[in-house]
């Protein structure tokens, strides 16, 4: 039983790992521009195919580097391209938009790479297990968690030490005052958007290594990555992550006395926090905060 437990635990961070760094792709593009980004889950599939084509010029070391930038540049073309002429325009519109390209994405890929789903070869030293015992401490699974927590402190260091960073933070408390301040708000925001995507593309080459390849491998991890967001509180990155690995980790208890009701606890978890404190978590009500 306690074996059982560890194993679901430990899976359940894996997975909350996963949506964390979903979720703060998300979080940053809402943050800033205010726009629901429902084809994130398209990006992160793009990111998992770019993976697989570039890996045998590349290898798996290169791919994991370089696919999440190729997802970026997809992402603020994008944004140049679509999203943006819609800012001055209800934020339905570009909701709308975003829901429609999810669909676009997802046949772009299955028009490209095939409706059939792909293995993506993993480095053989990532395979093995770390012990007889704990079995299920493979070393892919570890260093994913290890990458996420590296690439989560990347981002923050950015967000506070680098020009942009101090720029993305200013602009999503008064996005009006930096514009005053000489700041090009176009190029701030689509910089932006491409940071989020970049999250998202690396979470599509990590979880292609654990589940393999389909057109619609971000479908699974969009839904519980708007809970993270929703359960961190709004504005707030350190609330995402938590949100993110709280919700896995849950999910993942869960699973070990009521299999059934393991999904349908992310969204019991949304309702008790939103009951009890409606922005969240580490949300601050009427305030944005990173």
């Amino acid at each position: 039983m306690t074996q059982l437990l560890l194993f679901n635990v430990f899976n359940g961070l894996v997975i909350g790992a996963f949506y964390a760094l979903m979720a703060l792709g998300l979080s940053l593009i809402i943050n800033l521009t205010n726009v629901i980004n429902f084809s994130h889950g398209g990006f992160l599939a793009l990111g998992a195919y770019f993976a697989y084509t570039l890996e045998p010029y590349l290898g798996f070391w290169g791919a994991l580097i370089v696919s999440p930038f190729c997802a970026a540049l997809i992402g603020v073309i994008v944004e140049r391209i679509l999203i943006r002429p819609l800012y001055s325009r209800d934020p339905l519109y570009s909701l709308l938009l975003t829901f429609g390209l999810a669909f676009v994405l997802e046949d772009t890929v299955r028009y490209i790479w095939g409706a059939q789903g792909l293995p993506m070869k993993v480095p053989q030293v990532l395979q093995s297990s770390l012990s007889q015992t704990l079995f299920f401490l493979t070393g892919y699974r570890v260093f994913m968690v290890v990458l996420v927590a590296v690439a989560v402190a990347i981002l923050f260091l950015i967000l506070k030490k680098t020009r942009l960073g101090m720029r993305i933070r200013a602009g999503t408390l008064d996005l009006e005052m930096v514009s005053a301040l000489g700041v090009d708000v176009r190029i701030l925001r689509n910089l932006n958007f491409g940071l989020g995507i970049f999250f998202a593309g690396l979470a599509g080459v990590l979880a292609a290594g654990m589940l393999g390849l389909t057109p619609t491998i971000g479908d699974q991890l969009i839904m519980p990555s708007f809970v993270a967001v929703i359960v961190g509180g709004l504005g707030s990155l350190v609330g995402t992550l938590f949100g993110g690995i709280l919700i896995g980790v849950a999910t993942g208890v869960v699973t070990v006395f009521y299999p059934s009701a393991s999904e349908a606890t992310i969204y019991v978890m949304m309702a008790l926090v939103l009951l009890v404190r409606p922005h969240g978590l580490f949300g601050e009500e009427g305030g944005t905060k990173l």
